[in-house]
């Protein structure tokens, strides 16, 4: 694996990680919002850099599992996605900060997304530690 691929799956790793810590807490479902959308961005991210593949300067889930579809074979909810993509603002708007169109999370929504971003997480690792290229 290549160190920059590592590297990625690192970031999205830690990214897990803060998810974990974060759902302790009812009052920041935004925050696991947004690290999960950040831990799903980095590991396919990390795909496309193993593959060789030109990392697109772009935030867009859609885009990015779009891009990975000859990649790897990856069954995922479109649902989550947008919910995902509808929520990415980038830092310098703070009041607005893991929102979706309708308002904060919901804790069940923060666990399905924090569920959604470790399978993705998951597969991604799994695949490019166990896999020929």
């Amino acid at each position: 694996m290549k160190q920059i691929t590592h590297d990625w799956l690192e970031a999205a790793g830690l990214d897990i990680e803060t998810i974990e810590y974060l759902l302790q807490n009812e009052r920041l479902t935004g925050q696991v919002a947004f690290h999960s959308q950040q831990a799903i961005e980095k590991s396919l991210k990390a795909l496309m850099e193993e593959k060789g593949e030109r990392i697109p300067r772009i935030h867009s889930l859609s885009k990015l599992f779009d891009l990975c579809s000859t990649l790897i074979d990856f069954q995922f909810d479109e649902t989550l996605v947008i919910a995902l993509d509808s929520l990415y603002i980038e830092s310098r708007y703070p009041g607005e900060f893991g929102l979706l169109p309708e308002g904060k999370p919901t804790q069940k929504q923060a666990q399905l997304f924090y569920d959604f971003a470790k399978d993705v997480y998951k597969t991604i690792k799994y695949h490019l530690e166990n896999k020929k290229h």
